[in-house]
């Protein structure tokens, strides 16, 4: 998987590439919480355009970086949900607790 962060403003966004799987979970989450732990406040917005598979570890942890968003006020989104990623979090009745956008613009705007 490659993880790519960039900085804008207040807020960060982390780009995904690859498989999130069970190999590569521990990275994404390493990389998010890292954002988050910076951010006193602001935006991190994950995109997951480049990411055609997840499986439930990967899931298990964006379920915690958004957690960890929600006790420090940080708004997190996910924004370029493929196919395999949207019918992952609607089949586990947890694509409504994610703010959802189509692009990385909107969900910085938002």
């Amino acid at each position: 998987m490659r993880v790519d962060t960039l900085h804008i403003g207040d807020a960060a966004v982390v780009r995904l590439e690859g498989d999130a799987d069970m190999a590569t979970s521990p990275e994404l989450r390493q990389a998010v919480l890292d954002v988050l732990r910076e951010r006193a406040a602001g935006t991190v917005v994950v995109n997951l355009s480049g990411v055609e598979y997840i499986d439930s570890s990967a899931v298990a942890t964006l379920i915690e970086c958004l957690r960890q968003a929600a006790s420090g006020k940080v708004h997190f989104r996910l924004t370029g949900l493929n196919e395999g990623p949207r019918k992952v979090l609607s089949l586990t009745r947890l694509i409504d607790i994610f703010e959802i956008h189509p692009s990385e613009e909107e969900a910085l705007r938002a």
